[in-house]
């Protein structure tokens, strides 16, 4: 069992949880965190849309098993399909910061 005694921030509780910068632990855990990100964006985009996810996945060309993965994180989603379905599909802009 983890000890959480002296944690005080957020990262400090990430860090205790899952090791400090480059392990492999810290690194799955900040992608599905990203994942988790992104799926909550495409989900509200589309609703923004007032789209259902047939209807969305016909507008981009897939499959609506394809957009469910996606908006439940459980899916790899390529940058280039990403920012097709934001721009092209519901009209968004979207923006990158690399760290």
């Amino acid at each position: 069992m983890t000890d959480y005694k002296g944690v005080k921030t957020f990262d400090e509780l990430i860090e205790r949880e899952h090791g400090k910068i480059g392990t492999d632990s810290l690194n799955k855990y900040e992608e599905g965190a990203q994942m988790f990100i992104l799926s909550e964006m495409l989900k509200q985009a589309r609703k923004e849309a007032k789209m259902t996810q047939e209807q969305l996945a016909q507008k981009a060309g897939t499959k609506k098993s394809y957009i469910s993965r996606i908006e439940n994180a459980r899916g790899d989603i390529q940058l280039s399909t990403l920012i097709r379905i934001f721009e092209k599909d519901l009209n968004k802009k979207i923006g990158l910061t690399f760290l």
